[in-house]
């Protein structure tokens, strides 16, 4: 198991005002994480859903064009890449489902691992998401017109990141499993769901979360940043590089 050494503020939370109750409550193990990605998601949809009912047709422009993951854009539009994960449908059920979900594990995973490393794995995850879209666009060509939105990859890459923590301090995880099966064949009942970006969300968050383990509990406040931000780096770099080289197959490369 791993620790969240090096992830807090200097000089403590005793501090007054909004910075010192911050501070306490990052020192504390409070889901601070958790909750400023629920925030974003959430300021987010509503700006959505000010638009989309204000001017719908600028609303589609944006959101197909800028903000939703096209893995036929992507790579000319990098900012894709993380935009997507932040965003939702306008119907109600897609953001409550995500948010739900989000803080049934979020808080949990964040104390265990540390607010630095929840953030690094939640984003990972979501990379990992995107590039699971791209590889099935390589492997299936329709794919490349695709677009996704949604929370999901990174989600999913949470769960895969709890079930290796449980398994390593000995939790029984088979009620985990069932609930990750039942998420997984929900594609199969409900259309429009990007299950591309669930696997890739899932194998990369999993991945990601086991060397985090492998890298052991720091021995200093440094060492503790290191521990989870140089992972960070050679994740990231290796998607890039994956992006690019499934960028490769796209027809309008």
């Amino acid at each position: 198991m791993v620790n969240g050494m090096g992830t807090g503020f200097a000089g403590g939370g005793s501090g007054r005002g909004p910075l010192g109750r911050i501070r306490r409550r990052w020192d504390d193990q409070a889901p601070v994480v958790t909750a400023a990605i629920t925030m974003i998601c959430l300021v987010a949809w509503v700006i959505q859903m000010a638009l989309y009912l204000l001017a719908p047709l600028h609303y589609q422009q944006l959101l197909l064009g800028y903000w939703a993951f096209a893995p036929i854009a992507a790579i000319h539009e990098p900012w894709m890449f993380v935009t997507n994960m932040f965003l939702h449908a306008t119907n109600v059920s897609h953001i409550l489902f995500n948010m739900i979900t989000l803080w049934v594990v979020g808080p949990v995973l964040e104390k265990l691992i540390g607010h630095g490393r929840f953030l690094a794995l939640y984003m990972i995850s979501g990379l990992g998401g995107d590039l699971g879209l791209m590889v099935y666009a390589v492997l299936v060509p329709s794919g490349w017109g695709t677009s996704a939105i949604g929370a999901s990859g990174a989600l999913f890459g949470l769960f895969a990141a709890i079930l290796v923590v449980y398994r390593r301090l000995g939790i029984d995880i088979r009620s985990m499993v069932v609930w990750m099966v039942i998420n997984f064949c929900m594609p199969l009942f409900v259309p429009g769901i990007a299950w591309q970006d669930h696997v890739g969300g899932f194998l990369i968050g999993g991945l990601f979360m086991l060397v985090l383990l492998r890298m052991g509990r720091p021995g200093s406040q440094l060492r503790g940043l290191l521990s989870w931000l140089l992972p960070t780096l050679i994740f990231l770099a290796a998607l890039v590089l994956l992006a690019l080289a499934c960028n490769i197959a796209n027809p309008m490369h």
